[in-house]
């Protein structure tokens, strides 16, 4: 039976691989939108001004510990092995936070770092804290940190009613928020590819929604829930769907879990894995190609729900004509 090291080795290298092989259509769409809102560069000035890069690690680390060889040596060892099978061009600093939530962040503006919070170190195993740790590199390398930064210094602004947030704040925070969760996709296929273990990658989804331990929790069902909640055709529901999002920085855990498994079927996750993906060092795909790939995204996206509410109306009207007919 091959030791732990030898099956740590098995893991595939991804060479000189560029961002855009797993970055979600929808991201680079949402983003898109979001830079063509008017007062897009005009706020980010002004937070820019407001903080700078060394208050804004200050903020994100007074009360984390930086992870080394010598401190979470374990954690760090799991993070330099997702450095290399990522081909990351440098090692970016790694926190962990006494937080008791399941999750992580990415942040920086010049410097990018991860913030690991306890309660995951607590919770997911070795192959899942892979996964999340991918996850967060992934940000980093698809250049979503300085954007994740000021969603959050927009989003504490907001909360604390801060002169900055007028009406051409609000309309990039609430870009912001829809391109912020376009890009947890594009995530969830970099934390894929950092632990090579769909289970493993799925199943930090699952503990990531509701916490639990293993032997608590089922990854089927969860599977299953995620089938449910996408193929519901309820008119109210379609309308919650939309309602809840509003001020979510994340999708839904169920909808990345089925969006994960759905980019798994298409084969593409395979075919990275054979070596058959878009490197750094090649021409990009061109401009028009990945708008074309984005406009697709959102149109099948904008389709599936006019497609649940006009079934959840014809529905209704179905329901009320058979009652008026008894």
């Amino acid at each position: 039976m091959a030791d732990r090291h030898d099956q740590i080795r098995a893991r595939r290298i991804l060479k000189d691989i560029a961002p855009a092989a797993w970055e979600h259509p929808a991201d680079r769409a949402a983003l898109a939108a979001l830079r063509r809102i008017p007062a897009f560069d005009e706020v980010l000035r002004k937070l820019f001004g407001l903080f700078g890069e060394k208050p804004v690690r200050l903020a994100f680390q007074a009360n984390a510990v930086r992870v080394s060889e010598k401190q979470f040596g374990r954690i760090w060892r799991r993070y330099t092995e997702v450095l290399e099978t990522l081909d990351s061009p440098q090692a970016y600093e790694l926190y962990i936070s006494q937080t008791p939530i399941v999750n992580a962040g990415a942040y920086g503006m010049d410097k990018p770092f991860i913030v690991l919070n306890s309660g995951s170190v607590a919770l997911l195993d070795e192959e899942e804290l892979t996964y999340l740790l991918g996850h967060e590199l992934g940000h980093i390398l698809s250049g979503h940190v300085l954007y994740r930064t000021m969603l959050v210094l927009l989003l504490q602004l907001a909360s604390l009613g801060f002169p900055v947030i007028g009406l051409a704040a609000r309309a990039v925070l609430m870009g912001l928020l829809e391109w912020s969760r376009k890009a947890e996709l594009s995530s969830d296929r970099a934390g894929l590819l950092a632990c090579q273990n769909p289970e493993a990658a799925m199943g930090s989804m699952l503990k990531l929604a509701g916490g639990g331990a293993k032997e608590d929790t089922d990854l089927g069902e969860f599977l299953k829930q995620a089938d449910e909640y996408r193929q519901s055709g309820d008119l109210a529901d379609a309308v919650f769907k939309v309602l809840n999002l509003l001020g979510a920085t994340h999708p839904f855990h169920v909808l990345r879990v089925a969006e994960m498994r759905d980019w798994i079927e298409a084969g593409e996750y395979d075919r990275i894995l054979r070596g058959e993906y878009r490197r750094r060092t090649a021409d990009e795909t061109p401009y028009a190609e990945d708008l074309a790939a984005a406009a697709r995204a959102y149109r099948e996206g904008a389709k599936d729900m006019l497609d649940q509410v006009a079934d959840a109306a014809r529905r209704m009207r179905d329901s009320i004509s058979e009652k008026f007919n008894k």
